[in-house]
């Protein structure tokens, strides 16, 4: 460790405290742009978040606004880093939102129309077509609408293929090295990190962070109001082919965009290519707190049979929760602190980093190079009312 400090002693333009897939995507986009980069984390490669996401890139669940627009440039990219990274598959099985009510499936239709409006590709169909898309559905199916355009992937394959390709580029990465302080210089710009094997001069350090980010900007001196929220995932054993896209109920939308503190659950239901299937999804703010709730894993299952009545009786192998970094008004933070200049925020994504990962990269690679932003930042700004009064 102090051998490779030693290397890059002299500094760097950008430290990325971050291994995670947001933090891989920004190292991998700035090396590209020919700067100097050293990715450090505190962890492993994806040891955070990304290890326990579900590797989900969507629009499905987006409405028309600033996250679909950072979510539509971002699946553009993730078609071409699958064509450009051989070390990790992008599969493209599509998403399936199934209403159970007359009144449910007439606003997911008014809701698709609205994001085709859009761009996004969202098709309507009938509990006909629905149960010929996914035969193992509920009977009580009432309509449905597909969204071809979502995909999966294994996030951290993903991350490390990321950050192969930025070390390729000449990036460093530095794992099981906490950052411990951020020093500024007396025009309050930050100037170097600090970690237990030494000092890193940087003009520029990108908090990809995660659930952590409020704890690195309070290193540079900051508040910034990401919390955790945790999540349970249910993996049963492998089973013949019976779930082809991800498949989850209307709830789902509107608890991603909840306030609510408490728990929240709402059924989503999708295959991996070993044949397992996952079961999520909860939400709920209470902190870091690693317990297995088995209440909330006993929800989630009954919900999931609910939907799919064929998964009664099958064996769960194991489950897993992780946790996602929340931002008070649902909105990613991303851009330059205007407290602290050289302080640039890329996190705040909850569940969806995973997807919004590479035009998260985009957008910052934009902003620290002075190039014409490849989606409106001002949304994103850390300062922006709704997140400051948070």
């Amino acid at each position: 460790m102090s051998r490779i400090m030693d290397h890059i002693n002299r500094g760097v333009d950008v430290v990325v405290i971050g291994a995670g897939i947001v933090g891989a995507a920004c190292a991998d986009e700035l090396a590209a742009a020919g700067l100097s980069v050293a990715v450090l984390d505190k962890g492993a490669v994806g040891s955070g978040t990304t290890g326990s996401g579900e590797g989900n890139l969507l629009v499905s669940d987006k409405d028309p606004g600033p996250e679909l627009a950072l979510a539509q440039v971002s699946l553009r990219r993730w078609r071409e880093l699958g064509a450009e990274l051989p070390s990790f598959a992008l599969e493209a099985k599509g998403g399936l939102v199934v209403a159970t009510s007359d009144s449910a499936a007439a606003a997911l239709s008014e809701r698709a129309a609205r994001q085709r409006a859009a761009g996004v590709d969202a098709v309507p169909v009938s509990a006909t077509r629905a149960r010929s898309l996914e035969p193992y559905l509920t009977p009580d199916v009432a309509g449905a609408v597909h969204y071809p355009e979502d995909m999966q992937l294994q996030p951290v394959q993903a991350a490390a293929a990321l950050l192969r390709r930025a070390r390729a580029r000449g990036a460093t990465l530095l794992t099981e090295t906490p950052v411990t302080a951020i020093d500024r210089g007396p025009d309050g710009r930050v100037c170097a990190v600090r970690t237990p094997a030494g000092r890193l001069d940087a003009g520029i350090v990108v908090n990809a962070a995660g659930v952590a980010s409020a704890g690195v900007a309070a290193l540079a001196g900051v508040p910034l109001p990401i919390a955790p929220r945790r999540g349970y995932v249910l993996v049963t054993e492998p089973l013949p082919p019976m779930v082809n896209s991800k498949v989850y109920d209307a709830g789902y939308v509107a608890d991603v965009a909840t306030d609510d503190g408490g728990l929240q659950t709402s059924t989503v239901v999708e295959a991996t290519d070993g044949g397992t299937i996952l079961i999520g999804a909860s939400r709920e703010r209470a902190g870091l707190d690693p317990t297995f709730r088995v209440d909330v894993l006993a929800i989630l299952a009954r919900q999931a049979i609910r939907l799919f009545p064929a998964l009664a009786g099958v064996h769960v192998l194991r489950a897993y929760r992780g946790f996602r970094p929340y931002s008070p008004d649902h909105l990613p933070v991303i851009g330059e602190d205007p407290r602290v200049p050289g302080l640039v925020h890329a996190t705040g994504h909850e569940g969806a980093g995973i997807g919004l990962a590479p035009g998260t990269a985009l957008l910052v690679r934009d902003l620290v190079t002075g190039r014409d932003p490849v989606v409106d930042p001002r949304p994103f700004r850390p300062d922006r009312p709704s997140l400051v009064a948070a």
